[in-house]
């Protein structure tokens, strides 16, 4: 294998058209400790020998579809770097959204619940960014249904000096009263498996993605469940698919007609999360 960053790339992608650019250049990056932009800047440097190494081995996993980020052991979300295992969902980009419009409604002593919370990368991003604008004065919760999970999230609190109650729970069940349920749930209809990207459906948990036929299923149990869980001055937000607005508009008006439901689109533009509090 040639010794220069550029010419280990160009090799790569010619000997291996199904290795997307993106992927080998975020995985090569991230190893060599270049930045997005300094990356482009070190084509020209020569890689030794343990740098070789760690590259072929990179690039052999790339050529089998594991996910890059499963390869390096983290993601990035909301400029913080989130350790991830295969068996626990990669964070969206996308969920950065949901975590500034919570941001925005969050209030000093708030208890708040990250529902199904993965890698913890929700949490992690909310108490990092509330502790820059001295809200710091509250009672942080993680729930999730597999252990895996709850054991990936722990490593990202402890990580992050954050102190969270961590739960097993199917949703809601067992758990207490919060003023802030924020939530990234599994919404994927099971419709359009066939249609997901190959490398999450060979490296992430269906358990995560997938919401059922319709993409609903938690949304169904979630409505029977919050009036039990939120506090007087409870507040809810949640992300789904984009084409699930009008089933969930009337899901919601149906099942908590007390309750007031704003939805809010992506920065492309399509419906993507919803925020829900007790009506005034």
């Amino acid at each position: 294998m040639p010794n220069t960053l550029n010419a280990i790339k160009e090799t790569t992608l010619k000997d291996n058209p199904d290795i997307r650019e993106a992927d080998l250049d975020f995985v090569l990056g991230e190893r060599l400790g270049y930045t997005p932009s300094e990356y482009q800047l070190h084509f020209d440097d020569e890689l030794n020998e343990e740098q070789i190494k760690q590259a072929k081995k990179d690039i052999k996993k790339l050529r089998r579809g594991v996910s890059p980020q499963y390869i390096l052991g983290f993601s990035w979300f909301y400029g913080y770097k989130i350790l991830v295992q295969r068996g626990v969902l990669i964070p969206r980009f996308e969920t950065e959204e949901l975590v500034k419009w919570a941001l925005d409604n969050i209030k000093d002593q708030a208890k708040i619940l990250d529902l199904g919370t993965g890698s913890g990368a929700i949490m992690v991003a909310l108490a990092q960014e509330l502790a820059k604008k001295d809200i710091t004065n509250l009672q942080l919760y993680a729930s999730d249904i597999t252990d895996n999970a709850l054991r990936e999230s722990e490593e990202n609190f402890l990580k992050y000096d954050i102190d969270v109650i961590t739960r097993k729970a199917n949703v809601l069940i067992g758990l207490e009263k919060f003023d802030v349920i924020i939530s990234n749930p599994p919404y994927i209809k099971l419709s359009e498996k066939d249609l997901m990207d190959e490398n999450v459906k060979k490296n992430e948990p269906e358990e995560a993605l997938y919401g059922g036929e319709d993409g609903l299923d938690f949304y169904r149990k979630f409505v029977k469940q919050v009036r039990d869980h939120l506090n007087s001055h409870g507040q809810f937000f949640m992300e789904f698919g984009f084409s699930e607005k009008e089933q969930l508009a009337k899901l919601f008006a149906e099942e908590l007609p007390d309750f007031e439901i704003e939805f809010k689109d992506d920065l492309a533009g399509k419906p993507r999360m919803v925020h829900g509090r007790w009506q005034k």
